[in-house]
């Protein structure tokens, strides 16, 4: 058996699961890290690399684990520590690889080190939090906005003072001007490393410096949803970022991030990136080896889904990436579920057709892959009550925005048995019924299904170099079809995907060889040129 590859991150593929949402073991209506050891031989048999988990940290749940009360330690909603070591094991025997959330922009209001921090301007970590003065009259320090709506200050009586919150009120950002608040989070990674983990996925990665003069933002003449990660209805949109997040300083930390992981031979990081130049930003976190490995940003995890939309974000980023790696995702915890976002004009039901296609689409493009559970099963989004919602996004901004809710409503397992066989009593979500009916064990007994198609192409991909390593050019780009090159040394293939309602037919520049025993394709080569029906792809290798 040849030696594990310590890149092994590099055209791999990451499956991200959401504990609260995935299993419940012990019957209390949340998620839990025995519940995902419960189902590690199903994430093993999709034929994927790694698993993603989100926080699992101490918290007072506030945004359902985004705000950190402890870094080194698991909340009892989800285990103990010992469940987390457990998982590690039982994963790596199965040779999966484990990366955690690292949620280090900004703590929980109740950690004790903002506890400290709030209590005098004269203490051991006065400055581990940003703190300002008020102006004269006593208004906010400057006019940066916090995500979730609002200025992205909060006046705290103690200290006479404001600190900084990019997100909810109860999330004040860390300082990372203070260089033991970058070694205490250096050292709270390492816990984790030490204990067997195999990467960090970093959440909000731009946002870890701020401006210290804090100037204000400029407004955004061109208020668009993109890269930055928000709708365009939200305030946040209104201004360009240029002072709050994505700071020069931050490449600096980013370094000794990897110096860190570099002591860990193996380990790597994936980086969410949100920012008003998000494909530049990516390019620059994992230019040179010595910053991140990998980074994802929001561009394809917006309603945009044309043909020539995805030609222009991979073109955009092949052109600024140099030595850099990309990671693709087109679903999360934090967006409107793909089939439901990226849904075919006149059918507003998803069906794994169209599934057929995004799988083959993602997995084709250069780069490693996160998917998002429930991604192999064509689940909707979930539709939740107003009443249901438990979001504090999706209430602030509510009825144009309906949060998020709707993404993380509970895995279904069971097609007919109560709750879907997530948990024994109610969850803290509401089971989906348009979900329940796609249930694990409906698909499983279904050779043909979107769920067998992914095991199918994850473990036909697994053994094709062109896809996990090859270089991309792109070909072709119009309202429905999207061709590109990959290429490894003298193997070059052709990749089409019909986007469209409607059968395409494409003139081939080049004679080819049609692909054989690729799971699920559909494509139909005639001399010089192929049909494609709606939704369907094909591959082909170019001969000459």
């Amino acid at each position: 058996m040849p030696a594990p590859r310590n890149d092994w991150w590099r055209g791999g593929v990451i499956y991200q699961v959401y504990p609260r949402s995935f299993f419940d073991s012990n019957g209390d209506g949340v998620g839990d890290l025995p519940g995902v050891l419960a189902k590690l031989d199903y994430i093993a048999s999709l034929n994927v690399d790694a698993i993603w988990l989100s926080p699992f940290f101490t918290s007072p749940m506030k945004d359902f684990g985004y705000d950190v009360a402890d870094y080194r330690d698991v909340d009892p909603l989800f285990g103990t520590l010992a469940d987390f070591e457990a998982l590690i094991a039982a994963a790596h025997e199965r040779g999966l690889k484990i990366i955690i959330d690292q949620v280090l922009n900004h703590s929980s209001d109740q950690h004790p080190w903002f506890a400290e921090s709030r209590a005098s301007r004269h203490n051991d970590k006065a400055d581990w939090y940003v703190w300002a003065d008020p102006k004269a009259d006593g208004s906010v320090p400057n006019n940066w906005l916090s995500v979730f709506g609002g200025p992205a200050w909060t006046w705290d009586s103690r200290r006479k003072q404001y600190y900084l919150h990019n997100f909810l009120s109860s999330q004040p950002d860390l300082n990372f001007h203070c260089e033991a608040v970058q070694q205490q989070l250096l050292d709270d990674m390492e816990f984790w490393l030490k204990r067997g983990v195999d990467g960090f996925r970093l959440d909000a990665a731009n946002f870890y410096f701020h401006d210290l003069k804090l100037r204000d933002n400029p407004p955004n003449l061109d208020i668009k949803e993109g890269g930055i990660g928000v709708r365009a209805d939200n305030p946040y949109a209104y201004q360009r970022h240029v002072y709050d997040k994505t700071q020069p300083e931050n490449l600096a930390f980013l370094r000794k991030v990897r110096g860190l992981l570099n002591r860990y031979p193996g380990s790597t990081t994936v980086a969410e990136i949100g920012c008003d130049n998000s494909l530049r930003t990516m390019a620059a976190y994992t230019a040179g080896g010595n910053t991140l490995h990998m980074a994802y940003s929001f561009d394809l995890l917006t309603e945009q889904c044309s043909p020539e939309f995805i030609h222009h974000t991979v073109q955009s980023i092949e052109g600024e990436l140099a030595d850099g790696w990309p990671c693709w995702s087109v679903g999360n915890h934090d967006v409107v579920r793909v089939l439901s976002r990226w849904k075919q004009a006149g059918k507003p039901v998803p069906d794994a057709e169209r599934g057929r296609l995004l799988m083959a689409l993602l997995l084709s493009l250069r780069g490693s892959v996160c998917l998002y559970q429930g991604e192999e099963l064509g689940l909707p989004e979930a539709q939740v009550a107003f009443e249901d919602l438990v979001d504090p996004y999706g209430i602030a901004f509510w009825p144009e925005f309906k949060g998020r809710d709707g993404c993380r409503t509970p895995m279904p397992w069971q097609h007919d048995i109560e709750q879907a066989g997530f948990s024994t009593s109610k969850p803290w979500l509401p089971v989906s019924p348009a979900q329940q009916a796609l249930a694990v064990d409906v698909q499983e007994a279904d050779e043909h299904s979107l769920l067998n198609t992914y095991r199918a192409f994850l473990a036909w991909r697994r053994e094709q170099p062109v896809l996990i390593d090859g270089s991309i050019r792109l070909w072709h780009a119009d309202d429905s079809l999207l061709v590109f090159e990959r290429r490894v040394g003298d193997e070059g293939w052709l990749c089409l995907f019909n986007m469209g309602s409607d059968d395409k037919y494409y003139s081939l520049p080049v004679m080819v060889e049609p692909l054989e025993g690729v799971p699920a394709a559909r494509a139909d080569f005639q001399g010089g040129r192929v049909h494609l029906a709606a939704n369907s792809f094909g591959y082909a290798r170019l001969l000459g």
